[in-house]
């Protein structure tokens, strides 16, 4: 069982009057690529921020190592952050960036040749010494930033959406590195995005946050799979999210009709949230399944098409690699493993 390396205890922010984290507490473990999921203006970034130790919460603790950090200064945590804006020297070459923090603190130039060489292995950038650094690509000057963060030895490295400013192929390829640089130095990557793919394809831990409060924390499969709410279900991917009546343990109401679950402790004769995944749906003829509708829209997408289909009060997404003709009526079928009922949202 990993150790927990960071905990936040009933953290409370507000600016201007507006409370931006909700008492939120967290337990972050030791090693593991962590990442806070949300939309613009949930709290992730104000959450980094705490722990990187630039802002200072109303109430609540901040513990490193199971001792409290609250009013220790970033410089003095064992903490570096890699920002969105690399922040990095234009007037000195790559060896000088990375070096730089070492040299203030007066590291032995044997010492700092070692260490910047070790970092420049790391990410991919050996023979880049003495390049300048406006004659880098953004991805280039991204692993400059992170081997900076890195030749000081942090415990904890916090990414404030450092991809955001790359393109599609870069940021997908930057995703691997990240991931691959975390498992090579074992320590603790906290990453903040709003990219769904990215927190599933790198993460250890996702934590889904919204309007200050956190909504679920789980490993990416469980996120996907087992979504506590509403919210969540519509964040993580794409979601069929409809009204439900739970009759009772393993049977559920959708649209009139009951179905096969194997979910329990609803109650009996509740109204739930009902998920299914669009890829989980199958189309069959209109006479052998108990929902049928007619198809409105057919998109390819590459590897699937997507096909939306109204049925009863619902405009249903599914994904098949066979496309439905637009205008004919289809069957609408799903094993009950593929129901997923969550509470109502209050």
């Amino acid at each position: 069982m990993k150790k927990n390396i960071i905990s936040l205890e009933n953290i409370v922010v507000s600016f201007d009057g507006e409370r931006i984290l909700n008492s939120i507490s967290l337990d972050i473990r030791d090693k593991e690529f962590v990442t806070f999921l949300g939309p613009s203006g949930c709290g992730k970034t104000t959450t980094l921020r705490i722990i990187g130790g630039f802002l200072t919460p109303d109430s609540g603790i901040v513990k490193f190592e199971n001792k409290e950090i609250n009013n220790i200064p970033p410089y003095k945590r064992n903490v570096n952050t890699v920002f969105q804006r690399y922040a990095l020297f234009p007037h000195l070459n790559v060896f000088d960036n990375i070096a730089f923090g070492l040299k203030v603190k007066k590291f032995p130039d044997k010492e700092i040749q070692k260490r910047v060489s070790e970092m420049l292995e790391l990410v991919n950038l050996k023979g880049f010494e003495k390049r300048s650094i406006d004659r880098l690509s953004g991805g280039q000057q991204q692993r400059v930033a992170i081997a900076r963060a890195l030749v000081n030895e942090p415990k904890v490295l916090l990414l404030d959406e450092p991809l955001g400013a790359l393109d599609l192929k870069l940021r997908k390829e930057m995703q691997t590195e990240l991931k691959r640089i975390q498992q090579s130095l074992e320590i603790t990557f906290i990453y903040v995005t709003h990219d769904q793919e990215e927190a599933l394809t790198m993460s250890d831990t996702v934590v889904v946050m919204n309007n200050g409060d956190i909504q679920q924390v789980g490993s990416p499969v469980d996120i996907y799979n087992e979504p506590v709410n509403a919210f969540v279900a519509d964040f993580i991917g794409e979601s069929n999210i409809l009204n439900g009546m739970m009759v009772k343990d393993l049977l559920v109401e959708i649209s009139g009709h009951r179905f096969a679950c194997v979910d329990k402790g609803f109650g009996e004769n509740k109204r739930v949230d009902v998920v299914i995944r669009p890829e989980d749906i199958k189309l069959v003829k209109p006479d052998e399944a108990n929902i049928s509708g007619v198809v409105k829209s057919v998109t390819f997408k590459g590897v699937h098409y997507e096909m939306l289909i109204e049925a009863y009060d619902h405009n249903w997404l599914v994904h098949s690699t066979k496309a439905a003709e637009a205008g004919s009526t289809v069957g609408i079928t799903f094993d009950p493993y593929d129901i997923h009922i969550m509470n109502k949202m209050i």
